[in-house]
């Protein structure tokens, strides 16, 4: 399935099967994809959002948690946000791609 924004632009790509669980949470991602790169990031920050409150458990959580920072960061530049989401990836999701990702948001 792809996911493509109004430009007609591929944003997301989802191959093979998901459960329903994991599917919505990719879908979910996708739609924060597309707001994001739109620049709205208060409706991408809400899609996120959305993944990390209700779909915590899937595997799509924590990049889920990792674009909800980058959009508070993204919409107010205030760096606090990414420092707090990298202790917490690493914290819920230490073997995650994306707990990886924010090491160089770590305070010293």
């Amino acid at each position: 399935m792809l996911l493509l924004d109004a430009a007609g632009k591929e944003r997301a790509r989802l191959e093979g099967y998901l459960p329903n669980h994991d599917f919505m949470a990719a879908l979910k991602n996708g739609l924060g994809r597309i707001a994001f790169v739109q620049k709205k990031y208060a409706d991408a920050e809400r899609w996120y959002g959305d993944v990390v409150a209700h779909y915590g458990d899937s595997h799509f959580a924590p990049e889920a948690m990792y674009w909800r920072a980058v959009a508070q960061y993204s919409a107010s530049h205030d760096h606090t946000a990414l420092g707090k989401v990298a202790e917490e990836l690493r914290s819920k999701y230490p073997s995650s791609v994306w707990a990886s990702k924010t090491i160089p948001w770590l305070s010293s």
